[in-house]
Order: structure tokens, then sequence, then C-alpha cells
């Protein structure tokens, strides 16, 4: 039997690389019908094929068929609502659970996502049920970006505010129609800056912020602002 799982992958290697990945999704569907062949095989052995045994195993099966796609039923519906209720739709940066990034397409029982490290997730649409869908964008073009900064206590609010707010304005990906926005809150380590502002494309926000982050750092330390010794456990929590 392991030969005979082996034999696609094997088969894959030895061919040229531009068939190997059309080979490789054979071999689970080749090992179904192998299965299939077996069962039909053996099962007649054990079992007599009278009418009441097979309307058990008629029964028993569909009960096992049941269970099994019980899920994936759950999901062709949560696929119908959510063409319905539109909670993502092609082009949203969404966070589901643990995934974040852009849907790419929607299927009839997924939701295909894009990473930031271009991992493509297929998050089944039944996590509308249960799971908090976070829409950064709901079909437009921008979203909010943050960035962050922590600050030592001691130095000029204000002074530091117009700063971070001429630090958006300068960059090339703001969308300048947008506000822009510093919020600053105390805490007991020093004090937390949060510059929030749009790019003009969602899909530049890592841009974004990293050039809000890098040009900021660069003029707090101009003015001789120094960053506060910030635990691990406080940057956690935010």
């Amino acid at each position: 039997g392991v030969d005979h799982q082996m034999d696609c992958p094997r088969l894959a290697e030895r061919v040229p690389d531009r068939f190997r990945l059309w080979i490789l999704p054979w071999e689970p569907i080749l090992r179904a019908v192998m299965l299939l062949f077996v069962a039909a095989y053996i099962i007649p052995l054990f079992i007599y094929p009278t009418p009441q045994n097979l309307l058990a195993i008629s029964g028993a099966l569909a009960v096992a068929l049941g269970f099994a796609f019980k899920d994936y039923v759950s999901s062709l519906i949560a696929g119908v609502v959510a063409l319905y209720e539109r909670p993502y739709r092609n082009g949203d940066w969404v966070k589901i659970e643990e995934t974040y990034g852009e849907v790419r397409s929607l299927d009839l029982r997924t939701v295909q996502i894009v990473t930031p490290d271009d991992t493509v997730v297929a998050v089944p649409h039944s996590k509308i049920w249960s799971t908090a869908i976070y829409n950064n964008n709901t079909g437009k073009r921008e979203l909010m970006c943050v960035a962050d900064f922590y600050l030592h206590p001691d130095h000029d609010g204000q002074r530091v505010k117009q700063k971070l707010t001429d630090v958006a304005l300068a960059s090339p990906y703001l969308q300048l129609d947008k506000p822009i926005l510093v919020v600053a809150a105390e805490k007991p380590w020093g004090t937390h800056y949060r510059l929030k502002a749009y790019p003009i494309d969602g899909r530049d926000q890592f841009q974004f912020i990293t050039d809000l982050t890098l040009r900021g750092k660069a003029m707090l330390r101009r003015i001789g602002v120094p960053s506060a010794n910030v635990p691990a456990a406080a940057q956690a929590t935010g």
C-alpha cells in the first residue's frame, strides 16, 4: 500500500517542473478511487448482500455522511448569508480569528484571504456564526493605519503632537482628504502616542506604517525626545 501511495509523488519528481504541480493534486483522488474499489471488493466477502443488509448499510452510510458533511453544509449556508449581509467582499482587509489579510475571492464554501506574507488562507464562511469579523475598509480603497510611539514622559506633548502630524503630512502614501489624528495616553512607564492616518491605497498600509514609524523616530531623535523603556507585557496590551 505504501508503494502505491508514493506513486504520484515519485512520478512528480521525475517529470519536468512544469508538470509537477499538475500531477500532485491527483494523488488524493487516485487514493480515494482505490479505496472505493477495495471496499466494493471486500464488503461482499463479509456481508451477504440481502435487502435487509443493504438497507442497514445504506442507513449507516447516510448517518456517516450526515456527520461528515454537517460543517460543509453549514459553510454553504453561511456563504449564502455572507452574499446577502456582506461582512466582507473582494478587496477588503479583514481579520478572522488569527488570520489578517486581503480578501481575494469568495467561493461558495470559503473566503480566500491573502496574508501580508503572501500566504493564501481559506477560511470557512461558517466562521460568521460564532466569530467576530474585523473589516478595516468595508469596500473602500483606503483604511486607517496606526503608527505607535512610546516616549519618555518628560517632554512637550503639544510639540510632539504637531511634529507627528507633520510627519504624516510629508508621507508620499498619505490620503490628503482624510483626517490625521494623534492620540496620546499616559502610562506608568511613559506616554504612548498613536499616529492615525489613511494611505491612498489600502494595499500600501505596511509601507505607510513603516514610513511613518521610521521618519517619526528620526524626528523625535532630532528634537531630543527619548523613547521610553516599555515592559514587554505593556507593549502586548497596548
